[in-house]
């Protein structure tokens, strides 16, 4: 069975600002693929995903993600494009005036939920994805960096994304925590067909958890069978 394409990339060119980064970038990702993006700093990881969550606007060539033409959005049809999405980054980004609960919450409400009783349900739902639950009511500055980042994901997970874009999700955290945050989000992938990306430099990871990998190297795209060091 052929699975289905969630990222579909022909000869785009990626820019920050009027600086082309990536040329001619041509990739594809399927349903509950797990793929490493790696490269140096400046390569143009950080410009890639952030065109795929439409944070930079699409210039040149064909791109679809999750069923929508990047080429075609708007001020409307981002945020739908994005509730397809889940964006986990290095710093955790979490409202530190808030317990857990609340935080999930807050981005339950911006995405349109309403029934009071749902929202606490899939919020425990999410936690417990990411083994966090019995949590709910502490703040971030109570929980450890690898909980805060099991948290982060649990937001991620909020809206049952399609794809999960990772941009250094472990860049902050130790080595054994890192490895944990890397063994859950490709449990993810596979339990729930959710395509996962995860940018990292930690080539330690990559060599204890081979997956395929995408490289950022001189202005393109390489997938590792057309990488030669």
């Amino acid at each position: 069975m052929q699975m289905a394409t969630i990222v579909k990339l022909s000869d785009v060119d990626i820019f920050q600002q009027d600086q082309l980064v990536l040329k001619k970038v041509s990739l594809k990702i399927t349903h509950g693929e797990f793929c490493y993006l790696i490269g140096k700093t400046g390569s143009g990881k950080s410009s890639l995903l952030k065109t795929l969550y439409a944070a930079l606007p699409m210039q040149a060539g064909k791109a679809e993600v999750a069923g929508f033409d990047l080429k075609a959005l708007n001020r409307k049809t981002i945020p739908l494009l994005r509730r397809k999405l889940g964006i986990v980054f290095q710093d955790f980004n979490l409202l530190h005036d808030r317990n857990v609960e609340e935080n999930l919450l807050f981005v339950l409400r911006a995405t349109g939920w309403k029934d009071k009783d749902a929202m606490l349900k899939r919020v425990n739902e999410v936690l417990s994805k990411v083994d966090i639950i019995g949590k709910n009511k502490k703040k971030p500055h109570e929980l450890s960096g690898g909980e805060q980042q099991r948290v982060v994901i649990a937001r991620a997970l909020l809206n049952t994304p399609q794809l999960l874009i990772a941009d250094e999700p472990t860049g902050n955290l130790d080595p054994e925590t890192a490895d944990d945050i890397l063994l859950l989000l490709r449990k993810l992938a596979l339990d729930n067909d959710t395509a996962v990306l995860f940018a990292t430099h930690d080539y330690r990871i990559l060599e204890n958890f081979p997956a395929r990998i995408i490289r950022c190297i001189d202005g393109k795209i390489l997938e590792e069978e057309d990488f030669t060091v």
